[in-house]
């Protein structure tokens, strides 16, 4: 059964229909749960207005949607298959010489195409929109709804001090030498007070970043009001540390897929790891796969010649079970793989690998039958 047949369009058609209803239909219970959160949170604050409280929530669904993916294409599967069985157009399908894989080729090529989507359009979208969350946050947290929370691209810090002062430090670029110290090119150290307002800011072409000491080089202080300073050298004493800025990367989840290699020969050059953005990266490049591996596992457990009465529950619970059972193995290995248990490749592909080498006997068996 070709991708553009008919029937091949037919069904098709089928598991797009499903899968946006299941979709739109958990991003409508998501959003209202992460409202009722975000009310609760900005309750008895006569700053922050029910406009900001929609964008605060609306903004954090998209992280939350791009999880719960390959679930919804699994669910979605599964009310296609029924629908086909149930309405005996399954068997009329096989009844013509068709085989099962036969018939899923044109339903993995969608799958697959989608998967593509979602890594190329869709994960710049959430990448984009955690971005605009985290700044919303920061808004909340600040008291401040006009505070501005600046980019997350090179290096940037934020360091609360315990004389209510915040400081913001960037670098445009930055190399550990040895263990204990940085170098950084492009510094600036902004100063901010407890209204998120610039104080003082501190401009260095390079600076050197000795336990808890930035050593800036070539400086300039700039005051509101005042005439700019320039200084040779400045010893500038934080309770920043290497550790406190191998922490501060940006999370990968907050990266574009298209952004992602470039941040991670950042990282590399730098001299700091990148497992975690290399996980995250090689996580996007094989879902499209894993999402066919779903769409498999579905049809193991709905795509039959004849389903009636309790045995539909049966294999829908079991399905789910299995389904929530992958996932938790996936982030187990995951974690085996973040901390250098596993090798990175093993971490992300054994976990499509085996739903797919579990499905294919199981579908060949069926098709036997």
């Amino acid at each position: 059964m070709g991708f553009w047949s008919i029937l091949g369009r037919y069904v098709n058609r089928q598991l797009l229909l499903s899968f946006f209803i299941v979709f739109f239909g958990i991003l409508g219970i998501i959003l209202m749960f992460d409202t009722i959160e975000a009310l609760r949170r900005v309750s008895g604050r006569e700053n922050i207005t029910f406009w900001f409280t929609v964008q605060y929530a609306v903004s954090r669904v998209t992280k939350t949607a791009e999880i719960v993916i390959p679930f919804v294409l699994m669910v979605a599967g599964m009310i296609t298959f029924w629908r086909l069985s149930k309405s005996n157009e399954f068997v009329v399908i096989r009844s013509t010489g068709v085989s099962i894989f036969g018939f899923l080729r044109p339903l993995f090529v969608v799958t697959f195409l989608l998967g593509v989507a979602d890594i190329t359009m869709f994960n710049p979208l959430a990448a984009r929109m955690f971005e605009w969350h985290r700044l919303l946050s920061y808004r909340m947290t600040s008291k401040d709804p006009n505070a501005m929370l600046f980019s997350n691209r090179g290096l940037w810090i934020r360091e609360r001090v315990d004389d209510g002062r915040v400081l913001l430090i960037q670098a445009k670029r930055l190399r550990q030498e040895e263990d204990k110290t940085i170098w950084m090119r492009g510094v600036s150290i902004t100063e901010l007070n407890e209204q998120s307002q610039i104080k003082k800011v501190y401009e260095a072409y390079f600076a050197t970043l000795d336990g808890n000491v930035f050593h800036l080089h070539d400086v300039r202080v700039l005051v509101g009001g005042e005439p700019i300073q320039s200084m040779t050298e400045y010893a500038y004493e934080t309770t920043i540390n290497v550790q406190r800025i191998k922490d501060s990367f940006v999370d990968p989840e907050a990266i574009s897929f298209w952004d992602l290699p470039d941040t991670i020969r950042f990282y590399e050059k730098a001299g700091f790891s990148a497992r975690l953005h290399w996980m995250h990266f090689l996580n996007l490049l094989i879902s499209p796969f894993m999402l066919v591996g779903m769409l498999m596992l579905s049809a193991v457990f709905m795509l039959q010649n004849t389903l009636r009465g309790s045995a539909i529950m049966v294999r829908v619970v079991i399905s789910i079970v299995t389904g929530f059972s992958f996932y938790f193995c996936s982030q187990v290995v995951s974690a085996l793989g973040i901390n250098g248990y596993i090798p990175i490749w093993l971490a992300v592909s054994a976990p499509t690998l085996i739903i797919i080498l579990v499905s294919v006997p199981l579908l060949l068996q069926s098709d036997e039958v």
